[in-house]
């Protein structure tokens, strides 16, 4: 089953910038699922700035530039992995939290978990 782990924050976190250490300690975990086949994709995002949203509401589509005052957390990553069960999925997680937990304790946010359908994925519903 594929799972999407999102990475949520805010944009402009108070405290000190990650160190050094977790951008390595975060490459060492991708590498890991990788080499398992767990790891399908990852990325991170740039900030809403350079962002755009397209809205539909009451029939209007409506386009928005960035940044987007209104957001208290921004997506600021993800990863899709292919696993057995939420249960890993949740495992992986936690893995990643911890990482942010030693190296940039500073850092408030969360992870969302989310099965795919579609694409293949045995979580397919109609």
């Amino acid at each position: 089953m594929k799972f999407m782990i999102i990475t949520k924050g805010r944009e402009s976190n108070a405290g000190p910038p990650p160190s050094p250490s977790l951008g390595a300690a975060i490459e060492e975990l991708a590498e890991e699922a990788r080499k398992s086949g767990a790891l399908l994709a990852r990325g991170g995002l740039l900030p809403s700035a350079e962002a755009a949203r397209i809205r539909m509401s009451s029939g209007q589509i409506e386009l928005m530039d960035g940044p987007f005052a209104e957001a208290r957390e921004v997506i600021g990553g993800f990863a899709i992995y292919e696993l057995e069960s939420k249960e890993k999925a949740v495992e992986m997680a936690m893995g990643f939290m911890q990482l942010c937990k030693e190296h940039w304790p500073a850092w408030e946010g969360e992870v969302e978990i989310r099965p795919m359908f579609g694409f293949g994925s045995s979580a397919v519903t109609d």
